[in-house]
């Protein structure tokens, strides 16, 4: 479940209550999940708590599918799905793993977005998106020259902005999405203590280490 509550299709505002028939038809996403691409679309009933969040985040949705973009939407598509990759949301980088094929990207490539420094399928523009992507969010904005050089040599400062905001943007999401357990990312943390057998007591470093050892022989 969500992190926080959220808000039925009754208690939603005109714009919300639109998106919701867009995306539910008529059913109330609180009491009946479930969107067409097989997630149980709590990340829009929660964002409805703030409905001028709401809107902000959807119209921005809207931004990086404009016609006025410049960016290739393979290179987006690029920079989203790694985004989400990097960050760790499995939400973004699943729901954007299918727009990348869906924008241009083969199976090949796709598939290769989560190990691309090792992949051999993308020319140097795509590479240069893949590790202008990983600086923004792995490196939080430290962008080496020679990165840099690469973009602007393929693109202009136009669309070296849009990739860059778009980017950033999913980062974003994929962020809220962990923090808020929304959609794929309702995922325990994989970090956590293994417990020992029942009456376990050793110390296993302790017993390896040579100073315990040594004092055990000289005894």
């Amino acid at each position: 479940m969500p992190r926080l509550g959220e808000v039925s299709k009754d208690e939603a505002d005109d714009y919300v209550r639109a998106l919701y028939t867009a995306l539910f038809g008529d059913r109330d996403p609180v009491a009946e999940p479930g969107t067409a691409t097989g997630t149980p679309g709590n990340w829009w009933t929660v964002f409805a708590l703030v409905p001028d969040a709401f809107k902000h985040t959807t119209e921005g949705f809207g931004f990086y599918r404009s016609d006025q973009r410049k960016l290739d939407p393979v290179l987006c598509e690029l920079g989203q799905t790694r985004a989400g990759y990097a960050v760790g949301s499995r939400f973004v980088y699943s729901q954007h793993m299918k727009a990348a094929r869906f924008a241009g990207l083969t199976d090949e490539q796709a598939e290769a977005i989560a190990h691309w420094p090792v992949a051999d399928c993308f020319d140097e523009i795509q590479r240069a998106v893949l590790a202008y992507t990983d600086c923004l969010v792995l490196q939080h904005g430290r962008v080496p020259d020679g990165v840099f050089d690469t973009l602007k040599k393929h693109l202009s400062d136009e669309e070296i902005l849009e990739l860059t905001y778009i980017t950033a943007t999913y980062m974003m999401h994929a962020v809220m999405s962990r923090a808020l357990r929304l959609e794929y990312d309702d995922v325990d943390d994989p970090v956590a203590e293994v417990p020992a057998p029942e009456g376990a007591t050793a110390d296993v470093m302790g017993m390896v280490d040579h100073r315990h050892r040594d004092r055990g022989q000289e005894e």
